[in-house]
C-alpha cells in the first residue's frame, strides 16, 4: 500500500500540491487498506487517519504505518485537520472535489479558516485506472466465482420462475462460493423485459420461447467482477436468434481488435457499426467501461474516450440489442489488457444456451 501513497505523493509534488483530504471510500481502501469511515490527510509528513471510536481500533490493525487520531464532539474532524496543518505549515488543502457537497464545503470554509481550499483535479482516480498484479487478481477471483455461480444456476433454472426467483438464487450461489458480496444489484430480464437494460428482477414468470438476460457479478476483496449472458427457454423466435447472433458476432469482433494501443473509440465503434447496420439505433449504450473498486471507472469503450487502451486497464465489453416489445440481449466479459492483448477473465461459454 505504501507504493501507492508514493505513487499519489509524486501526482501532488507535480500538481504543487502538499496535503490532500482524501474522504471517499474506496479510495481511502485502495491508498491504505483501511475500510471504515472517516478520512485520511496524505502529505509528505506521512497518512493520517481521522476516525471516530468506532474505528480507532480498526484502522489501527488495517494501517500500522499510519498516524490514527480520534475525534468527537469535543475535538471535531475540521478542528483536528486545522491543526495538522497549522503544525506542518501548510497554507493549501487539495479535496476530492466531486465529493463534496455544497454545505460540507461550506463547513470547510469556517472550520478551515486561512487554508486554501483546491481542486485535487482526480489524482487517486486517475492513479486507480491501471491495476496492480494484486487488483487484477482480485477481479479475475470475483469473475471466477461468478462464472461458477452461473454455470451452477443453469443446472437450477427453469421456465415457471419469476425473475426475482432466479436473481435471488444466483446471488445466494455467489455468496455461497465465497463472494463477500454481490458488485451490483443484479439485473434478471425475461422476454419484453429485456429490453430494459438495467431491467429491475420483477415477478414476471419466465415462460418457454423467451430469452433471459442475466447481468452480474462477485465482489472479492473489494473489487468487481462484472458478466452478462443471454439465455434461451426451450425453441425462441428467427428474430430473438438473430438478436442473439448479432451481439454475439459484435462482441468476438470488439474482442479481436483490443491490444494496447488501440483507441478506446475504435472498439466501440467496431461493434457499433455492425448492430447498426441490422437494428440502427438499438445498441444506446457505450459497449464497455473500466472495473475495479468501483463497478464504473475509468476508462470507457466509449465514443467519447480517446484515450488509448494500456497494460493494467480492466473494462467490460458488452454489446447489446434493446427491441421494444420484443426483447433483448446482451453479452459481456472483463477483460484485462495484457502486454501482448487482453486476458479474458470471463470464461462462461457464449454460445446460445437452451434451457
Amino acid at each position: 500500500m505504501t507504493k501507492r501513497i508514493d505513487a499519489l505523493l509524486a501526482a501532488m509534488q507535480q500538481a504543487g500540491l502538499t496535503h490532500m483530504l482524501i474522504q471517499k471510500p474506496k479510495n481511502m481502501r485502495y491508498l491504505t487498506g483501511y475500510t471504515g469511515e472517516g478520512c485520511l490527510l496524505v502529505s509528505e509528513s506521512g497518512v493520517v487517519i481521522l476516525t471516530d471510536f468506532r474505528y480507532v481500533e480498526q484502522a489501527t490493525i488495517q494501517t500500522p504505518y499510519a498516524q490514527v487520531i480520534r475525534y468527537d464532539a469535543a475535538h471535531p474532524r475540521l478542528g483536528e485537520i486545522r491543526q495538522l496543518l497549522v503544525n506542518a505549515n501548510a497554507h493549501k488543502l487539495a479535496l476530492e472535489e466531486d465529493d463534496v457537497t455544497v454545505e460540507a464545503y461550506r463547513d470547510m470554509l469556517r472550520g478551515l479558516s486561512g487554508i486554501e481550499l483546491t481542486a485535487a483535479g482526480g489524482l487517486v482516480e486517475r492513479q486507480r485506472i491501471i491495476k496492480d498484479d494484486e487488483e487484477i487478481e482480485c477481479i479475475a477471483k470475483a469473475c471466477r466465482i461468478s462464472c461458477e455461480a452461473f454455470e451452477k444456476l443453469l443446472g437450477v433454472m427453469k421456465a415457471g420462475m419469476t425473475e426475482r426467483e432466479i436473481q435471488l438464487e444466483l446471488d445466494y450461489t455467489m455468496l455461497r462460493l465465497g463472494a463477500e458480496d454481490i458488485a451490483f444489484s443484479t439485473i434478471a430480464a425475461a422476454g419484453v423485459n429485456g429490453s430494459l437494460p438495467h431491467a429491475t428482477p420483477s415477478d414476471h414468470v419466465v415462460r418457454e420461447g423467451e430469452m433471459l438476460t442475466l447481468d452480474f457479478g462477485a465482489l472479492y476483496g473489494g473489487y468487481c467482477a462484472d458478466m452478462t449472458r443471454t439465455v434461451a427457454f426451450g425453441q425462441i423466435s428467427d428474430e430473438l436468434k438473430r438478436i442473439y447472433d448479432i451481439v454475439l458476432e459484435a462482441q468476438l469482433r470488439a474482442l479481436d481488435m483490443i491490444a494496447p494501443g488501440v483507441v478506446c473509440s475504435e472498439v466501440d465503434r467496431c461493434a457499433r457499426e455492425l448492430i447498426d447496420r441490422h437494428y440502427p439505433g438499438a445498441f444506446g449504450h457505450s459497449l464497455g467501461h473500466g472495473v475495479g473498486l468501483n463497478i464504473h471507472e475509468q476508462p470507457g469503450l466509449s465514443t467519447r474516450d480517446q484515450r488509448a487502451l494500456t497494460p493494467g486497464h480492466v473494462v467490460t465489453v458488452e454489446p447489446g440489442i434493446y427491441l421494444p416489445g420484443v426483447g433483448g440481449c446482451r453479452i459481456e466479459d472483463t477483460v484485462v489488457i495484457t502486454e501482448n492483448g487482453y486476458r479474458n477473465l470471463v470464461t462462461s461459454p457464449k454460445e446460445l444456451i437452451h434451457l
